[in-house]
């Protein structure tokens, strides 16, 4: 019987999680696909929750697809688009259908995604569902009320490394591990010198901590995520290695710069283990663990 990532994470390796996205729409063929890719490369798998705040298939049926297929999942759970009754409800659900892991998150602004007229919710931040999820397995909701049935999860969430200034993620980070934070997975690290710096502080907290890996693909990617996105820095080296790869080989050189990455890591003991993102390219993921050492 595969161990489950709660048992994973107690055995001292080393860890590794990927992520697969639910479809817009209804065909889940290329879905299912890329969890049949991986649901034995990895030892557990997220699935992504309206991911960039773009309108998709729900996070919680993906993963109750996915477990029917034998992978092990993650749920992911953000704040953004439900009040603190609908979480709960969804938790519950969760719980009584054999999920058992959850990543919590507060989500990404409805700016960002294909429904700019949404409202958003945020009745609770990250944090704060880290702590109802710790309530419900106490058999109590957010009312005070007792439940028939409480729940039981693996509970993590996520902190940004390279965030500058990186003062304000910092005192986030000690505030989920308070909440009850049991793993957590970083947004995308390319400075390993300095991840370990951050690995330094964090190694005082009783938490497994998992790098976050983005796949690169193109050197115009690199750039827009430079210029797009918070809390992500690809050094201008590697920048310049994506460019100069021969044309049509730059996603062959984006999964050696994550594969040796990823062999680096694990080689220092920089941290837990990885999350790797390879977002519209899953199934390169036993492609870049075999470039790591790791298959």
């Amino acid at each position: 019987m595969a161990a489950t990532f709660k048992e994973v994470l107690d055995s001292g390796r080393f860890i590794v999680t990927s992520e697969v996205a639910p479809p817009k729409g209804t065909n889940l063929e290329k879905f299912s696909h890329h969890v049949e890719i991986l649901k034995d490369k990895v030892d557990a798998m997220n699935v992504t929750d309206h991911q960039s705040s773009v309108m998709r298939y729900p996070s919680l049926g993906g993963c109750l697809l996915a477990r029917e297929m034998g992978a092990e999942v993650i749920l992911q759970m953000t704040c953004r688009d439900r009040n603190r009754l609908a979480l709960q409800a969804d938790l519950l659900f969760a719980g009584s259908r054999g999920i058992q892991n959850i990543l919590c998150l507060t989500g990404d602004s409805i700016l960002l995604g294909d429904h700019k007229e949404a409202k958003s919710v945020f009745d609770l931040d990250s944090s704060q569902l880290l702590k109802t999820i710790r309530l419900m397995e106490s058999g109590k909701d957010l009312g005070g009320n007792d439940l028939d049935g409480s729940v039981s999860f693996c509970a993590g969430a996520i902190v940004t490394p390279e965030a500058d200034p990186l003062e304000p993620q910092l005192i986030k980070f000690e505030k989920k591990i308070e909440a009850g934070a049991e793993f957590i997975q970083t947004q995308a690290v390319y400075d390993l010198d300095k991840f370990k710096e951050f690995m330094k502080y964090a190694r005082q907290f009783q938490v497994k901590i998992l790098a976050g890996i983005i796949l690169l693909t193109s050197a115009p990617m690199a750039r827009f995520m430079n210029k797009n996105i918070a809390g992500v820095n690809v050094p201008q080296n590697l920048v310049d290695e994506m460019a100069s790869a021969p044309k049509g080989q730059a996603l062959t050189k984006g999964i050696e710069i994550a594969g040796r990455m990823i062999r680096r890591i694990k080689e220092e003991a920089m941290c837990d283990g990885v999350h790797i993102m390879a977002i519209g390219k899953e199934e390169t993921v036993p492609k870049i663990l075999s470039v790591a050492g790791i298959l």
